[in-house]
C-alpha cells in the first residue's frame, strides 16, 4: 500500500531534503571555480591552500594572540583600544580589513556583539574566514533587532543588568571584541590565553571563557 503524507509531513520532508543543499551563493561560487579550473586559470590547489591558511593557520588565530597579548600587557592593551590598527601592526597582522578596526571591550557590566547589517564586512585577516550564519540575512538582522535573543541561541545568557552593544560593521569601519579575560588564569602565559579565545568570543556570540 503506498503511504499518504498530509501536507505538514511534506513541507517537513520537503524543508528536510533542501537544508542539506548549498545555498545559492556556493553553488554560484563552485560553478566559478569550476569554470575557472577548466580553463587553465586556477589551480584548485592553490585555492585549497588559502582556504586552509585563512580558516587553520591565520584566523582566527592571529585575532587569539592579539587577544591574549592585551591581557598580558596592560600598555599593548590601551594602545589596542587606542588606536587597533598600530596595535595590530605591532604582531605583524596589519591587513586590508584591519587597517580601519575600532576594538570593543567586554566588561562585567557591557557585552558587545558585531554585525554587519549590509553585507558581510569582518575583519578576515586576523579571524580568517567568516562562519555562514555572519553573512546570513536572519543574523544581519535579529543581531540589531534582538540582539539578547540571538545570544540566547548561541547559548550566552546576558544577566538584564549587563548592558548589550550592537556594533554594526561597515567596509570603512570593522570591529573587533576584546573579551574578558577568564578568572583563575593568572598564572597562564600568553600562549596558553590565546588557546582559550575563541572566534565567536571575538565577534560577540561567546562570553564566559574557559567554562566547561
Amino acid at each position: 500500500m503506498a503511504t499518504r503524507f498530509d501536507a505538514a509531513q511534506v513541507a517537513h520532508i520537503h524543508q528536510q531534503l533542501h537544508s542539506h543543499l548549498p545555498s545559492e551563493s556556493a553553488l554560484r561560487v563552485k560553478a566559478l571555480e569550476t569554470l575557472l579550473v577548466d580553463r587553465g586559470l586556477v589551480n584548485p590547489q592553490t585555492i585549497d591552500a588559502w582556504i586552509e591558511a585563512y580558516t587553520e593557520v591565520i584566523g582566527p588565530k592571529r585575532g587569539a594572540q592579539i587577544v591574549a597579548r592585551a591581557w598580558t600587557d596592560p600598555d599593548y592593551h590601551q594602545r589596542l583600544l587606542q588606536d587597533a590598527p598600530a596595535a595590530i601592526d605591532e604582531l605583524g597582522f596589519l591587513g586590508k580589513a584591519t587597517a580601519h578596526l575600532k576594538v570593543v571591550e567586554n566588561t562585567a557590566a557591557v557585552h558587545n556583539l558585531v554585525v554587519c547589517t549590509l553585507c558581510s564586512c569582518y575583519p578576515f585577516s586576523i579571524l580568517g574566514v567568516a562562519p555562514a550564519w555572519y553573512k546570513a540575512a536572519a543574523y544581519r538582522s535579529r543581531a540589531v533587532r534582538d540582539p539578547r535573543g540571538v545570544l540566547a541561541e548561541f547559548g550566552v545568557d546576558i544577566d538584564s543588568k549587563v548592558e548589550v552593544r550592537v556594533w554594526d560593521s561597515t567596509a570603512e569601519l570593522r570591529y573587533l571584541v576584546l573579551p574578558q579575560r577568564p578568572p583563575g588564569t593568572e598564572g597562564m602565559n600568553a600562549e596558553e590565553l590565546a588557546k582559550l579565545v575563541t572566534r565567536n568570543s571575538m565577534i560577540g556570540t561567546d562570553r564566559d571563557l574557559g567554562k566547561e
